[in-house]
């Protein structure tokens, strides 16, 4: 069978497809099942848990770790290693199980046609067809199916017979308006989807009814030909790219940090092999062990809360952090800012002036036509007539009507007036009914100017005239009328999208509308919403990154207009999330660094999503965009916090192994302080970061990061090494250096202290912000503080190799550490106000 768009006459193409206007035969429809196979799309595999944990090493810490904990394994550091593997287990288990459970609610939704659809089939070749409902699935090519209004086109096909047919395939072009359809012969496969006798699976019929043949099923249908869109989703989103940068100075660090301890020991110490494990475990201090953890362990949180509370579904956990760091969010118009239904504006007289007159015959001609057409409900703009107009119509009788048809474009409706005369109600296009009313010269293109001025300013336009006649008169004439005035329709906005476009730049969010739709009639919405449109551009005016920066509204886009000005964004600078619901939305999702999708989205653009939302509902947006920051927030203070901290620790730590004749810490005690420090920092994942993290984008810049790190850092380190130095003092002079317990207990406690400092000062979250609560941060801080003055004189730190503290100790050391806290503060206040 035909796997392309067929061409050709109706005629022709039945050929092809060996059926004709009586349909298949049940045993025809069976074989060709068989060999076709079911009407569904092909989906992507589903990941299994290796796999999906493999992919978690991917990231470089872990990565570094599991090589860390290889080596650690190597030179027969048990410990070490054991803990080092079983955090990388935790993370990849962690990634997994939430990607994972994305992946569970996302098969909940994959429900891409209608259950059924109504077919002509025979039990035998000489029997007469019947229409029966057989499920979409077992539709194949050369069955002939019936449309009606409302009806969700299963497969593509070729219409045989339409009357009054328009779809809605926002789907695929992203028009909110309807487009006409009609069987005529020899366009098909001309390449324009608004004017040929072909509808697409994923279209709606809005008016009329129609039969038609199916051309093509599953993987030949225009649904399938997005699984095959040639543009990829990028490498990384922003936070693989921020956090990348990040990792890979650090790990050239680690790297090289115990070749040179090992060398430098050996020159200066005469120390070799056995200061590897100490080597290891300082490149070890250096890592933030917790990251993958603390990472998966925050964005997991927010995707579960936000599935709980407002029905996000995340599906790629690092996208979460992406939307926090969002600046720019494209939309399109239909159903986003409006939904999609049309409300009357005015009703305007042949002048130009307001006259209830005519919204009342427009009203009476849609009641009229609603009744005797027999249409199952009205059309959009029908409705919108019956809604303004009230209770009106019914005062008339009913004699005759000719719903809308796209051919004529207009509608007639016939009433009865006064005795023995009709009354005939024509609306439709402007350019329909003008021409068909009697007017003086020059008054023609007054009119049409008249309704051109109106759709100029993002309007549809309704024409609407009458004429009186004998009741005697065959048919409903639609010549000789009298022009009556314009009725002209804005499409209705949604009722949250205005707020939520207040709550997005709050957040230092600037949306930008794309869409296919006319450029006065998008520039109108944005106006009544709040959203200065700016100067409107189309996608053909858009010649550079810079055009699209500047540009609020791009109408007149196609789906390749949409992915290359979220690729231009991108280009620019800016970190860009993008929401689409159809076919033509999907290369624009996959080029965004964040693709969202409503729950009501057609599959293949679901599937192009990282998140998917419960309505196309701005408000949801901004919950998604508050939840991102949240965990970036909290990702952005462990980072701040074990970066400086282990850096200072490390650096120190190198220093005192030179200066002293045994080593400064023992490999296990190293560990055992790592563990206290990552164990604490588990907090960061339940702290509430302060209002101004919110407020703007989260964006870790890896150039600045590193600033902050490496002076936060030294400061650290200087900390550090005057307590170094005071230990001579506080245990009576250089001799005591002999007793490398007391040494090693007083430099674990200091450090512990210092790093419970550094939690408390050099975070965002609640108590940063004045809140008298201490929060879990505050507590973790406590707690290792606790550990740092009890564990020493334990016989867990017995075992560990350290031993109870002289009482002189606790003096001067305190002194440092009081000097330390106010040296801390006073950095952070002056980094603070140094950034923008």
């Amino acid at each position: 069978m035909a796997s392309e768009t067929p061409g050709g006459t109706t005629l022709e193409v039945l050929r092809r497809l060996e059926s004709g206007p009586r349909g298949l035969t049940e045993t025809e429809a069976t074989a060709r099942l068989i060999t076709q196979g079911e009407n569904t799309l092909p989906e992507r595999r589903t990941p299994s848990w290796p796999r999906r944990c493999a992919h978690a090493l991917r990231d470089p810490f872990t990565a570094v770790l599991l090589c860390l904990g290889l080596v650690s394994a190597a030179v027969a550091s048990w410990g070490t290693a054991v803990v080092i593997l079983a955090l990388v287990a935790v993370s990849c288990v962690l990634r997994a199980s939430g990607e994972h459970r994305a992946d569970r609610a996302m098969t909940a939704l994959r429900e891409l046609v209608a259950g059924t659809a109504t077919v002509l089939r025979r039990d035998t070749a000489g029997e007469p067809p019947r229409p029966r409902e057989v499920p979409v699935t077992e539709l194949v090519p050369g069955d002939v199916l019936r449309l009606g209004p409302g009806d969700l086109v299963p497969a593509d096909v070729r219409l045989l017979r339409a009357r009054g047919l328009t779809v809605h395939q926002a789907a695929l072009t992203g028009e909110s308006a309807p487009v006409d359809k009609r069987a005529v012969e020899g366009s098909a496969g001309s390449g324009a989807a608004d004017d040929s006798p072909l509808c697409f699976q994923g279209s709606t019929v809005a008016t009329g009814s129609a039969t038609a043949v199916v051309v093509a099923t599953g993987g030949d249908t225009r649904f399938a030909a997005a699984h095959r869109q040639p543009a990829a989703r990028r490498d990384g989103g922003a936070f693989d790219r921020s956090v990348h940068g990040i990792s890979w100075v650090l790990i050239r660090f680690m790297l090289l940090t115990p070749p040179l301890v090992l060398m430098a020991n050996a020159a200066l110490r005469g120390r070799g092999l056995e200061t590897l494990p100490f080597a290891v475990a300082v490149a070890v201090g250096l890592t933030p062990e917790m990251l993958p953890v603390i990472v998966t362990t925050c964005l997991a949180r927010g995707a579960a809360l936000l599935a709980r509370t407002h029905g996000v579904i995340v599906k790629r956990l690092p996208a979460l952090h992406d939307l926090g760091a969002v600046d720019v969010l494209c939309v399109d118009k239909t159903g986003t800012l409006t939904q999609d239904r049309p409300v009357v504006e005015r009703s305007l007289g042949p002048v130009g002036r307001d006259d209830p007159e005519v919204l009342r015959w427009a009203a009476v001609g849609a009641w009229w036509t609603l009744q005797l057409a027999e249409l199952p409900a009205p059309d959009a703009l029908d409705a919108a007539l019956l809604e303004a107009a009230g209770p009106v119509g019914e005062e008339h009788d009913g004699v005759d009507a000719v719903p809308f048809d796209p051919v004529r474009r207009f509608s007639t409706a016939v009433v009865r007036g006064s005795l023995g005369r009709q009354t005939v109600v024509v609306t439709g296009a402007a350019e329909a009914v003008v021409e068909r009313c009697t007017t003086e010269p020059g008054e023609r293109d007054r009119l049409l100017a008249l309704a051109a001025r109106e759709a100029d300013a993002g309007l549809r336009v309704l024409a609407v005239a009458t004429a009186d006649r004998p009741a005697g008169a065959p048919g409903p004439g639609t010549r000789g009328l009298t022009f009556r005035g314009l009725v002209t329709f804005r499409d209705a906005l949604a009722p949250t999208a205005a707020e939520a476009l207040r709550g997005l730049a709050d957040r230092g969010v600037t949306v930008k509308v794309l869409t296919g739709d006319h450029p006065a009639t998008a520039a109108r919405a944005c106006r009544e919403l709040g959203l200065d449109p700016g100067q409107v551009r189309t996608a053909a005016q858009l010649a550079d990154a810079e055009a699209a920066g500047e540009a609020t509204v791009v109408a007149r886009c196609t789906p390749e207009d949409k992915a290359r000005v979220v690729a231009a964004l991108r280009a620019a600078g800016h970190t860009v999330g993008f929401l689409g619901d159809g076919v033509n939305d999907v290369a624009a999702l996959r080029a965004a660094d964040v693709g969202l999708a409503p729950r009501s989205a057609v599959g293949v653009a679901r599937e192009s999503a990282d998140l998917v939302l419960a309505e196309k509902d701005l408000t949801a947006i901004g919950h998604a965009i508050t939840a991102g920051r949240h965990a970036s927030g909290n990702i952005a203070s462990y980072l701040r916090v074990t970066l400086s901290s282990n850096l200072g620790n490390v650096v120190a730590m190198l220093a005192a192994g030179l200066l002293l004749p045994f080593l400064p810490m023992l490999p296990a005690q190293v560990l055992a302080q790592n563990l206290c420090f990552d164990a604490a920092q588990l907090a960061f994942a339940h702290d509430r970061p302060g209002a101004a993290a919110l407020r703007g984008p989260a964006v870790l810049r890896p150039r600045s990061f590193l600033r902050f790190v490496t002076g936060f850092g030294v400061l650290n380190a200087v900390a550090d090494l005057a307590t170094f130095a005071v230990l001579a003092l506080a245990l009576d002079g250089p001799d005591a250096f002999d007793d490398e317990a007391v040494f090693h207990s007083a430099w674990f406690t200091e450090n512990l202290l210092t790093q419970a400092l550094v939690m408390l000062l050099l975070r965002t979250g609640r108590r940063a912000e004045g809140s008298r609560a201490p929060g879990p941060v505050g507590l973790a801080a406590a707690g290792l503080a606790a550990v740092g003055l009890l564990l020493p004189p334990s016989p867990l730190g017995a075992a560990l190799g350290m031993t109870a503290l002289p009482a002189a100790y606790y003096l001067l050391p305190a002194v440092v550490l009081c000097l330390y806290a106010l040296a801390l503060t006073a950095a952070r206040v002056r980094y603070r106000r140094r950034q923008p």
